[in-house]
Order: structure tokens, then C-alpha cells, then sequence
């Protein structure tokens, strides 16, 4: 029988060990499928003014090494930019404006691309301050990357792009759900 050198021993343990803490704070509804994982993404995120928002079950969602990039367009319209945030960047980022401000974001429509243990999204959202909000302050596209570790979804990467005159979103991603 080959006997495991130590130092790989310890490099698996100390690899893997923080992927297991998160898994077991994650709520299994939350991430036991695609669905329940964009459902999660979006609900953490929505609330009225003055809730705050669950940031502990926002972690559970991710890849210690997740990514969320805003892409967009400066003031001139026509310089692309963009920035990389982890997990916690967004929070410290946009928390505050969220809880003070209120906002919700709901999924319209999806296009999912899945294959083996990986899965490539495509969700159109509205953006709206209340949930009573006749029409959406801000639409765009969440290209979400997933990954399956064989027990849970996790979240790997979050690129958004928002609808502005010149970049509309096509009617593919707009189809009802």
C-alpha cells in the first residue's frame, strides 16, 4: 500500500479545509441546485430600506477565490471599463447603499449552459428601488460562472453589464421564463 508523503497530506487538508467550513454554513436549499443558487444570489441582495442584508449567507455562496466584475462604460459613452471585486469588496462597496436605499433585483430571464461539474449563465435582471416599482430603474445581463464540487453549487464568477442606449439587451435574453 503507498503511503501519502505528509506534506501532501497537509497541502489537501489545508486546500480543501476552507471549502468545507463554508459548506457546511451554506443552506442546502441554497445550494443544492442552479436554481436554488441564483435564487440565493438574488434574495441576499434584495430588500427594502433599513433591512439588512444576511452578508454571512452571501459567503456561503462563494469561492473563497470568487470574482464579481461591474463592466460598464465611462461618463464620455464610449471608454469601457471595469472593476474586480471579491466577495467582501461588494459588501464594503454596496452594502451600505443597499440597506440604506433599498433595492431589488429579480431574474426575468435565463439561458444555462451545463456541462460536467460546470455550469455558465446567462440571467437577465430588472433592478428596481421598491418592490412596488412599476418599471425597473436598471436591466442588464449576470454572466454567472458555477461550479460543482459533487455535493454543492458554488459561485465562481459574477461579470455584470447593464442596458444603456447603444448596448440594449437582445430579445434571446428577454424571452418570459
Amino acid at each position: 500500500m503507498r503511503k501519502t508523503p505528509p506534506l501532501t497530506l497537509l497541502t489537501t487538508v489545508l486546500m480543501t479545509a476552507p471549502a468545507v467550513l463554508l459548506a457546511q454554513q451554506a443552506d442546502p436549499a441554497d445550494v443544492t441546485t442552479v436554481d436554488g443558487i441564483v435564487a440565493a444570489l438574488y434574495d441576499v441582495i434584495s430588500g427594502p430600506a433599513g433591512q439588512k442584508r444576511d452578508w454571512n449567507r452571501w459567503h456561503s455562496l462563494f469561492l473563497d477565490e470568487a470574482q464579481l466584475i461591474a463592466v460598464g462604460v465611462g461618463r464620455d459613452g464610449e471608454t469601457v471599463s471595469y472593476r474586480v471585486l471579491s466577495p467582501q469588496d461588494y459588501v464594503n462597496l454596496s452594502g451600505a447603499y443597499l440597506e440604506e436605499n433599498g433595492f431589488f433585483e429579480r431574474e426575468i430571464h435565463r439561458e444555462t449552459e451545463q456541462f460536467g461539474q460546470i455550469a455558465h449563465l446567462f440571467s437577465t435582471y430588472e433592478s428596481r428601488h421598491t418592490a412596488a416599482d412599476s418599471t425597473p430603474f436598471q436591466r442588464g445581463i449576470n454572466s454567472i460562472q458555477l461550479v460543482n464540487d459533487g455535493t454543492r453549487w458554488w459561485i465562481a464568477t459574477v461579470m455584470w453589464d447593464g442596458e444603456r442606449p447603444g448596448n440594449p439587451i437582445p430579445s434571446r435574453y428577454l424571452k418570459e421564463q
